[in-house]
């Protein structure tokens, strides 16, 4: 299924967080969203969990605003693993990987053959099923994430709305989730501090900043030195990866603020941004 943002505004406490975005995540395509801390990236992402209601504009689930769907509709489509993730759960791993299936039990009913081989392949996806029986609250912080992910795939959604899934992974981790979310291909919304790994995962990257959507295109199109000095005030080239060809994004460290964000690195920003077409 695919999502349209069109003319998303968000607010707290009176001040603006998202003002006017429009962006799409295309059916089976991974979209990245990317940007500086504060940009409204999981401000974004919360609306389309309906976590947050937005003050204006809608999102589009297949042509269908999603205020239209009741809770039970709109979470037989539509996973998320927020960052905002519960660390209390005194409940094995098993347990809150199949808390994934509510949205298709009635109210006391009990598992079937299906729910738990859903769940399992959950678990075996993300390499939790050798800990089934352990205690969640006894989980690393890695570990829990993974689980929260099974319990992701355990609701085999339509949509999965992803905030920073790769965080509190070690690399290899980080390497194997994105590989299986590619893998998987369903209609994928992340959010990704990681440059180089939305470079290599996303189909479609969308760029926040102060809120607003400010380029989207393929990662090749939209990670260039100029939209790093501009977005992220950053010094960088970008060449091609050894090993995968994708584009890779190497940081001068060494570079002041002042060399990073010099005028002359944001020539061609304007003509790089462009629409959410497509």
């Amino acid at each position: 299924m695919r999502i349209d943002i069109e003319d998303l505004h968000v607010a707290y406490a009176g001040r603006t967080v998202v003002a006017g975005a429009r962006l799409i995540a295309g059916q089976g395509e991974i979209t990245g969203l990317v940007g500086p801390n504060g940009s409204g990236k999981s401000t974004l992402l919360r609306t389309v969990y309906r976590h947050l209601r937005p003050a204006a504009g809608r999102v589009l689930l297949a042509g269908t605003d999603l205020r239209e769907l009741t809770p039970v509709e709109s979470a037989r489509h539509i996973a998320a693993l927020p960052q905002e993730r519960g660390s209390d759960f005194e409940l094995s791993v098993r347990e809150v990987v199949a808390m994934g299936r509510t949205p298709y039990k009635r109210a006391f009913a009990g598992e079937d053959a299906a729910d738990r081989d859903i769940v399992l392949r959950a678990l075996v996806d993300v390499g939790m099923a050798e800990h089934a029986g352990r205690r969640f609250t006894a989980l690393s912080g890695g570990e829990r994430q993974r689980v929260l992910l099974a319990r992701a795939f355990a609701q085999d959604p339509d949509v999965l709305v992803l905030d920073e899934p790769t965080n509190h992974l070690d690399v290899r981790h980080q390497v194997e989730l994105l590989a299986l979310l590619r893998a998987r291909r369903r209609t994928t919304l992340v959010s990704l501090h990681d440059l180089n790994a939305a470079a290599s995962v996303c189909d479609r990257l969308h760029v926040l900043h102060a809120g607003t959507v400010v380029a989207s295109g393929p990662p090749r199109e939209v990670l260039t030195p100029a939209l790093m000095a501009e977005v992220f005030g950053v010094r960088a080239a970008v060449v091609d990866h050894p090993l995968t060809g994708d584009p890779l994004i190497a940081f001068d460290h060494r570079a002041g603020n002042s060399e990073a964000v010099r005028p002359d690195l944001w020539d061609g920003a304007a003509d790089r941004r462009s629409t959410c077409e497509g």
